[in-house]
């Protein structure tokens, strides 16, 4: 089985978790930046308190979709592993599709600007 495979067999992913993989993309980052760059990137939507934030962390943690590192003045830097980035990639697929598939509804299908 690839990872990719491996990956999609992990979604859905909740909205919280989600932006927690997509807050780690590109940078590793201690816990209350983390809980700052999902707020900041949903614009306020989802605000995580630090006990949901860790009960998460450390799911994503033992599944290694995240990883961690303890810094020399103690703090901890979370990561998106390799698998991790091949999961919000499977899911972000996963969430185009849906939305494609509700785009070519008439319900929900763009007005034409011509």
């Amino acid at each position: 089985m690839t990872t990719s495979d491996d990956a999609r067999r992990y979604l859905p992913l909740t909205p919280a978790a989600f932006q927690v993989l997509v807050a780690l993309a590109d940078d590793e980052l201690h816990g209350y930046a983390l809980l700052k760059a999902v707020e900041r990137q949903t614009g306020g939507e989802i605000r995580l308190s630090t006990g949901t934030m860790y009960g998460l962390l450390t799911r994503l943690l033992a599944d290694d979709v995240v990883g961690e590192k303890t810094t020399r003045d103690g703090r901890r830097l979370y990561r998106l592993t390799p698998f991790g980035r091949a999961v919000a990639r499977a899911e972000a697929d996963r969430l185009e599709a849906l939305l494609r598939t509700a785009r070519a509804t008439r319900a929900l299908r763009r007005p034409s600007t011509s």
